[in-house]
């Protein structure tokens, strides 16, 4: 009896535990049975994986503390997402999970759902899908929780994650209003209370109340069981006080972040400090206090993670006190950590080149600005800036470089033999020493060659490298680090001037600039030197020119080098007393007369700015009384009636010559252009003056008189505008106009009639032309118009033009009336457009008339 009791026991309780799994009955074991497997088995490894994927987002996320922290770490990727993919498989996971658990036990009977544990899967569902920043989704989700579990004890915390997915949609407005009637609706407590307050204050600072952001931080500060939030959110509100520019407010926020110590992230602790040091009352406070709380943040072996920050924040500190050399060091200390806040780095290298430009190194302040554009992004506000700054420095760097050069060549040339020998004797014996020094230091490379080899397969970095390497690289590789790189090109460009990637580089006539000093020239020198000629005194001193003519030839390249940078100083940078230095020393070196009158009147506008009034008056009447007759005179003697649109300004004069220019008088242009390039040299204006001769020689005499003249212009102005346009017609334009071959005229739908004419006989050009329009207003289906094209010094060009057939064109006569045809009786030849352009860029007109008319 008990034998056959048991199996049908056994099948008793198999088929009550299949019916009990059924999602289709709503029975008290069906619904526990399912809640209980979705919630210890989907939900459970659905719920650990979102953590997995929220640390691993939290590892990678990067606080930017240069501006009001998020109130959530969370990195937004502008990535497009295709449809089916991830950004982390852990996201993708939990969202599978909580899918599972919705397709497997949910007991959903019309319409009605039974199982406890379905809103807990649709917030996990949500919340995936919001970590995986798909975030219309997401919203879907959690509307669904709202929509049908409108009883369930996660519906808060439903409505606070869809008003933060709401704010990530930009959704802001929508978002406060929606949490404001949350919590004055619900009695939220605890972190339900805190979240919601957090996000308010988060839409609050997206929509700049910032006032309003501080209040709801002040609650979530309290209400939350996170000491890491606290932490987070005391900090951000004393951000914001800041920025509403309550200090004192600000502080005592940022002693309530320094109080929780280590139970809250180190980071919030140490930059709690450093804001505080930031907002320091350097009238009131007590500085002796804030020294010892610098030291001590420097010298705490748990703050090492920190030092870049807090080396930047002792610099500024230095700073402040006028201690200069001091906050450089500190700044350089900074930036030597290796730091990977591109801020920071940016930020470091822009105040020293400041400091680097306030004691007149533009040099070396150009390298540090080029540093800092590397550390920002491209074309952001904050690069324009820096690049507008660097820009301004280009002249100055490229003047000074002249300078220094001819300045110790005409020094070196002005001295004695003896001393000449004694100087690059003392140069030969620095030379050997540095080879010595650098053939031990080969020598110990080569010994640590093995040991180096094996500490980096074993994977250690050396220290002072990394940071900005490439991923998957060795960080310390010389061009995976930008700073180096953008260090490397100013060092090269000091040594060995701006020179073309070609073979032979190093050749002495390869230099394009002069910029440098003069331990780069005779560095220069010594590289393309053989062993023997490089440590032989002799040798550098053969180099140094004695012809007259040379030396004169340098005297001028220098004045007119002072001139520059005595225009550039005024003008630019406003360093009057450095202009003024500039044009005094240029007026005691014997210049070129052409450079006396406008270094004078300079002078007389810097004394008067600079209040110095007995030498104002001294220069006045000098340029008065010694250049009655000049603009310059007309100017000081009738201030009040010198227009600076007056007939003989350089912008009326520039502007005559370009009317000029548009009427093809080209000779004119020419010559014109020419006589006020002297007159005006050292101006601003004289570019445009030398761009406009270069189109005129190109439009009258052809292709190489063009190019020769831009490449001047490229060389000679490179530093303005003007030349810079000038380079880049060089490289782009002029390489397309070389060819001198001419097209197949059955490719093109665009033809001239040419009528040839003597320049000198205007007389009948003229009057042909008029004839001319008259009859080509009667041609019928055709809309043509004429034209006077100068070809050269003795031949012009009556063009009709709007034939888009070459038969046509050659049968030109054929399409005017009767009466009209008889009018037009001069000879006429047919070209395409693009080959008329050709004859007149390289003037070969008798060259296609031998093509088309054998």
């Amino acid at each position: 009896m008990k034998a056959r009791f048991k199996p049908t026991v056994l099948f008793i309780i198999c088929l009550i535990a299949i019916s009990s799994c059924s999602r289709k009955k709503n029975t008290f074991l069906s619904r526990n049975v399912h809640a209980v497997t979705a919630e210890y088995n989907a939900l459970y490894n659905g719920y650990i994986a979102l953590e997995q994927g929220r640390t691993s987002l939290n590892a990678s996320y990067e606080d930017d503390y240069w501006e009001v922290l998020p109130i959530e770490r969370m990195q937004i990727d502008e990535d497009v997402i295709l449809p089916g993919q991830s950004k982390n498989e852990n996201f993708t996971r939990a969202e599978e999970k909580a899918a599972k658990a919705i397709q497997k036990h949910s007991i959903n009977i019309e319409s009605k759902e039974y199982n406890p544990q379905m809103d807990e899967a649709y917030l996990l569902l949500g919340k995936a899908r919001y970590f995986d920043q798909r975030f219309v989704p997401a919203l879907e989700a959690f509307n669904y929780i709202l929509y049908k579990y409108p009883a369930s004890d996660k519906i808060n915390q439903a409505k606070v994650w869809r008003e933060k997915t709401n704010i990530r949609l930009e959704n802001d407005e929508l978002a406060i209003k929606n949490l404001k009637r949350l919590l004055r609706q619900e009695d939220l407590e605890g972190q339900d209370l805190a979240d919601a307050t957090s996000m308010l204050a988060q839409a609050y600072i997206n929509t700049k109340s910032l006032d309003s952001a501080v209040t709801q931080l002040e609650i979530a500060a309290n209400a939350t069981k996170s000491n890491d939030e606290r932490g987070r959110y005391r900090f951000i509100q004393g951000q914001l006080y800041n920025k509403l520019g309550y200090k004192d407010s600000a502080n005592i926020v940022f002693d309530a972040v320094i109080a929780l110590n280590r139970k809250t992230p180190r980071m919030y602790m140490i930059s709690a400090h450093l804001e505080k040091i930031k907002n320091f009352d350097y009238n009131n406070g007590d500085k002796l206090l804030l020294a010892e709380l610098l030291e001590d943040l420097e010298t705490n072996r748990e703050n090492r993670p920190f030092l870049d920050k807090i080396y930047h924040v002792i610099g500024t500190h230095y700073l402040k006190n006028q201690s200069v050399e001091l906050a450089s060091r500190y700044f350089n200390k900074s930036l030597q950590t290796n730091t990977r806040d591109q801020k920071l780095k940016a930020r470091n290298y822009e105040i020293l080149g400041d400091m680097t430009f306030d004691k007149r190194l533009y040099a070396d302040a150009g390298a540090y600005y080029d540093s800092t554009m590397a550390n920002l992004k491209l074309n952001s506000k904050p690069y324009r800036i820096i690049k507008r700054k660097r820009d301004n420095l280009e002249d100055v760097i490229y003047y000074e470089g002249i300078a220094k050069v001819t300045d110790s060549i005409l020094s070196l040339a002005n001295l004695s033999e003896a001393e000449k020998l004694t100087y690059f004797e003392k140069y030969v014996i620095d030379l050997k020493e540095k080879a010595k020094a650098e053939e031990k230091k080969q020598e110990a490379l080569k010994r640590n060659a093995g040991l180096a080899t094996v500490n980096n397969q074993v994977g250690n970095k050396a220290p002072g490298l990394g940071g900005a390497g490439v991923p998957g690289k060795s960080a310390g590789f010389y061009f995976y680090n930008p700073t180096t790189v953008a260090f490397g090109k100013n060092e090269f460009l000091k040594v060995w001037g701006d020179r073309p990637l070609e073979d032979n580089w190093r050749w002495s006539n390869k230099a394009q600039s002069s910029g440098g000093n003069t331990a780069g020239t005779t560095g220069e020198i010594a590289a393309n030197a053989s062993e023997e000629q490089r440590f032989n005194p002799q040798f550098y001193i053969s180099k140094i020119p004695s012809d007259t003519k040379v030396i004169d030839s340098i005297l001028k390249e220098r004045n007119y080098a002072y001139y520059q940078l005595g225009l550039i100083y005024k003008e630019k940078f406003k360093e009057y007393n450095l202009a003024k230095n500039k044009f005094q020393e240029l007026l005691q070196s014997n210049p070129e007369e052409r450079l006396v009158l406008p270094s004078k009147y300079n002078l007389y506008k810097i004394y008067d700015i600079l209040g110095e009034n007995d030498e104002a008056t001294i220069a006045k009447t000098d340029i008065v009384a010694t250049y009655p007759k000049s603009r310059y005179a007309a100017i000081l003697t009738n201030p009040d009636t010198v227009d600076s649109k007056d007939e003989n300004s350089p912008s009326t004069l520039y502007e005559n010559v370009y009317d000029i220019h548009l009427a093809q008088d080209y000779e004119t242009v020419i010559a014109q252009s020419e006589e006020h390039i002297i007159t005006f040299d050292g101006e601003p204006i004289v570019p445009k003056f030398e761009l406009l001769k270069a189109t005129a020689l190109g439009r009258l005499y052809g292709f190489e008189d063009y190019r020769k003249a831009i490449n001047y212009i490229a060389v000679t102005y490179a530093n303005t505008p003007e030349g810079q346009q000038a380079q880049r017609m060089a490289n782009d334009m002029l390489p397309k106009l070389e060819s001198k071959e001419f097209v197949n005229d059955s490719v093109s739908d665009h033809f001239k009639v040419i009528f040839k004419f003597n320049r000198a006989k205007t007389d009948k050009i003229e009057t042909f032309k008029t004839t001319l329009d008259e009859v080509l207003k009667n041609v019928r289906y055709y809309k043509l118009k004429s034209s006077v094209d100068v070809y050269d010094t003795n031949t012009t060009f009556v063009v009709v033009h709007g034939l888009q057939n070459a038969q046509v064109a050659k049968t030109f006569r054929q399409i005017l009336l009767d009466e009209d045809a008889k009018k037009i009786k001069a000879p006429f030849f047919v070209v395409s457009s693009k080959n008329y352009q050709i004859l007149q860029i390289h003037k070969n007109l008798d060259t296609y008339l031998s093509l088309n008319n054998p």
